[in-house]
């Protein structure tokens, strides 16, 4: 999770997951497989593109979530479903809500687009 917008290209490594952007907070931090959170896109059309490949590649994260319609995010995975019959979902949340996600929250997301998150705290053992 990250409160700065991310260009993939340049930023993000089809080829292995990796966000390669070196002065983005995530920078290093894989994201294949993962929910990634993030404001919103940075850059151009050239961003779907890099998604549109790491979705066929399968480095792709499990899902990305931004404030608002992100419309590069959602071209790449409209694409990718067209194309390959793959895509990832892309959420949209309210300004509040993103505020209240945690870097490490668990996100699990519903078919119908629903998303039930779980805290850090909720995942910690009760105290003794």
């Amino acid at each position: 999770m990250s409160d700065k917008p991310l260009s993939f290209w340049g930023g993000y490594d089809a080829l292995t997951g990796e966000i390669i952007d070196r002065r983005h907070p995530l920078s290093g931090k894989f994201a294949a497989g993962k929910v990634l959170v993030l404001p919103f896109s940075r850059g151009s059309s050239t961003t779907a593109a890099v998604l549109l490949e790491s979705i066929r590649g399968g480095t792709a994260p499990a899902a990305i979530l931004t404030i608002g319609v992100d419309t590069f995010y959602a071209l790449a995975s409209i694409v990718a479903e067209e194309l390959f019959n793959e895509n990832i979902p892309i959420l949209s949340l309210y300004p509040a809500d993103f505020e209240r996600l945690k870097n490490g929250d668990m996100a699990k997301i519903s078919q119908s687009g629903e998303i039930a998150i779980s805290t850090k705290a909720e995942k910690r053992p009760a105290a003794r």
